[in-house]
């Protein structure tokens, strides 16, 4: 395993030369795409075989890239592509597979098995660094998105913290809103969607004076509107997530009620989406449960007698019956339980 480095213009989003991992157990044709990749700026790693490859993605990712031949002896280039999509950390790595004359099983079985891209032998240079250029654009792509994924998160945990009182409420309510989100059957986009919403259903607070919201008593008509801001604050602050099309309207939505007396457009029915009407019914049901500076948290048993009164009221009916329904067969949703949930709803989400 063979690890070089080039000068030139090639840097990814953290401004380092981008890196390469290439397997082919032909020399000369691994020398040929060395040279070419190195001349152009990128750091590349070698490796004689799939089994090498592996290892040096455990002992030296992560990588930008991975350039592998499909025929190698022992593990082959559609079996490291199977490994790499399979593992949370790798799954969004661009993969450009190198097939012999350009047979039509191997790009049918790289592509079940997650290629990106393929590069038929014999190449020509400029083919070459043209779909490696490609692969490395739709990488730097998704690190920019996933980056402001997580700088979202960081605000509406900071968010939270202004408030000691709501304290892992997000996380709760990600996991009890992806629960009930899979309870009502919608797909597994909208299910992670949800989730993201549901995390980030008040970041629009960051807009919004801390004397407000730490205000103990009660809020004049003028601060009132002015809390009432925050769903349309979130929603434009979360549209540029990779899912934030379905993201934001959770976001602006989760205050609007079945009846239409909700804020901020007076939405009623099926007008508002169903990921603001499953946050609506959560987040109200999370906030019941649990102790706030000016009550304590009610049992569960009365909280979910509170959401069947305000079903066809507050809460969309269907939903309110399936989340009260789920937890008297199961039991009440557990904290621990739906934090997890959520977490892991967030690491399939790396994978899809």
């Amino acid at each position: 395993m063979t690890d070089t480095g080039g000068q030139g213009p090639a840097a990814g989003v953290t401004g380092r030369p981008e890196r390469i991992l290439l397997a082919d157990d032909d020399a000369a044709v691994r020398a040929l795409l060395r040279t070419l990749m190195i001349g152009e700026g990128y750091a590349v790693t070698e490796a004689p075989n799939g089994r090498a490859a592996l290892a040096a993605l455990a002992e030296h990712g992560p990588f930008d890239l991975l350039v592998l031949d499909v025929r190698m002896p022992g593990r082959d280039g559609l079996e490291v592509t199977r490994r790499v999509r399979a593992d949370p950390t790798t799954a969004l790595t661009p993969v450009i597979l190198v097939t012999g004359g350009g047979a039509l099983e191997d790009k049918i079985a790289g592509l079940d098995a997650g290629a990106t891209d393929f590069l038929t032998k014999p190449f020509e240079a400029p083919e070459l660094l043209a779909r490696v250029r490609a692969a490395l654009r739709m990488k730097a792509a998704i690190d920019r998105l996933e980056s402001t994924q997580g700088v979202l998160v960081a605000l509406a945990n900071a968010v939270e913290a202004k408030d000691p009182s709501t304290e892992h409420h997000c996380d709760r309510l990600g996991g009890l809103a992806m629960t009930l989100g899979r309870l009502a059957r919608l797909d597994a986009e909208a299910v992670e969607a949800i989730g993201y919403g549901a995390a980030l259903h008040d970041i629009g607070k960051i807009g919004v004076a801390e004397t407000i919201l730490r205000k103990p008593a009660r809020l004049t008509d003028a601060e009132w509107a002015e809390i009432r801001r925050h769903p349309e604050i979130g929603a434009r602050i979360v549209r540029p997530l990779r899912l934030g099309a379905i993201v934001a309207p959770v976001v602006r939505g989760h205050h609007e009620r079945w009846d239409g007396h909700g804020y901020p457009d007076g939405l009623r029915h099926e007008q508002i989406p169903i990921g603001a009407r499953i946050v609506a019914l959560v987040d109200a049901f999370d906030a019941m449960t649990h102790e706030r500076p000016y009550r304590e948290g009610m049992p569960i048993d009365a909280a979910l007698a509170e959401l069947a009164r305000e079903a066809g009221r507050q809460f969309d009916p269907a939903l309110a019956a399936l989340f009260i329904e789920h937890c008297a067969a199961f039991g009440a949703p557990d904290e621990a339980a739906a934090a997890g949930a959520f977490a892991r709803g967030l690491v399939g989400a790396a994978v899809r």
